[in-house]
């Protein structure tokens, strides 16, 4: 019985040929007659057959010349896409902006409604108390009358510099008054009173006065360590010239210049003219001050003056570039 294998036509090689090697033919295989074309050959253009022959090397064909590529602009593309992609958003017409301005209009002027009827036309921030401080010898009850704030108005819309103003006229003792709004119910009053720097004696009753010279109020008793300020200008020039109230003025001036140490012994400030001024101090002793020009050269030089003859009676610093004490 005959085996599962079959006999190859060919003496048993394979129809199949096999590639050539280097330095010689495949067995089997012949030789292409001369003036026939090969597979490879008909692959050959025209052109490079014709350059071949006649035994010469091959040129090869021209080719076109390049045309150089134009690239396009950054963000052409994307500008493209964004006017004629599927994917761009709509315009907005004008008739949508013009809505939303509205819109936008409307809701700030409900807000500035509501914000005014909240501070002046409701009752939520009213006034309803009247604080004072900074009082010495006036009370909180005389501020409060005088600066007659007007409760249960909308705290927004008191008028302070009006109230500033009702203190200081009425009530001539306050040098300065802070009046501040004190949310959400409250007025604050913070006042600065006057301090007496003289009394001036009439009839039964002191008339007390500032550094400013202002009199400001009058007492049945003097304060303790406060000077009396005595006037005799009645025959002086300077009466005529300047008036008595400027010539109280330039005593409370030399008054405030005192150094700290005198003032406490000042017992009298004495005023004749306008460069006529005199201070009598504790112990019997008098200090010539002149006018009440150059206060602080003359209390340097007074207070020096004090040191270098500690037992002297009279200092004269009405020229504070020559001083002089004697007596002692």
């Amino acid at each position: 019985m005959a085996g599962p294998t079959t006999a190859r036509r060919g003496g048993g090689q394979s129809d199949k040929p096999k590639p050539s090697r280097q330095g010689g033919a495949s067995p089997g295989r012949s030789r292409p007659a001369s003036g026939a074309r090969t597979g490879q050959d008909r692959a050959t253009p025209r052109g490079a057959a014709r350059g071949t022959a006649g035994g010469g090397p091959g040129k090869p064909p021209r080719s076109a010349p390049k045309r150089p590529v134009k690239r396009p602009a950054k963000g052409a593309g994307k500008a493209v896409g964004k006017v004629r992609g599927k994917g761009a958003a709509p315009a907005r017409s004008p008739l949508s902006r013009r809505r939303r301005l509205v819109l936008w209009a409307a809701a700030a002027a409900a807000a500035g409604a509501a914000a005014w009827w909240t501070f002046y036309g409701s009752d939520w921030l009213c006034v309803t108390r009247v604080s004072v401080s900074g009082t010495v010898v006036l009370t909180p009850g005389e501020v409060r009358s005088a600066a007659d704030v007007p409760l249960g108005e909308p705290l927004a819309g008191v008028d302070t510099d009006a109230i500033a103003g009702r203190l200081r006229e009425r009530l001539p003792r306050i040098e300065s008054v802070a009046v501040e709004r004190s949310w959400p119910h409250a007025i604050s009053l913070k006042v600065t009173e006057r301090q007496p720097k003289l009394l001036l004696q009439k009839g039964g009753k002191y008339l007390e006065i500032d550094s400013e010279g202002v009199r400001f109020a009058t007492v049945g008793q003097p304060p303790p360590g406060v000077p009396r300020l005595v006037m005799e200008t009645q025959d002086s020039p300077s009466t005529r010239r300047f008036g008595p109230g400027r010539l109280e003025q330039e005593g409370a001036r030399v008054a405030a210049s005192l150094p700290p140490a005198v003032r406490k012994d000042t017992a009298v400030v004495r005023v004749r003219s306008y460069d006529g001024i005199s201070v009598e101090l504790t112990g019997g002793r008098t200090i010539v001050w002149g006018s009440g020009e150059r206060g602080e050269e003359k209390a340097r030089t007074l207070t020096a003056l004090l040191k270098a003859a500690p037992t002297a009676k009279h200092f004269d610093v009405s020229a504070p570039s020559a001083p002089a004490a004697s007596g002692g």
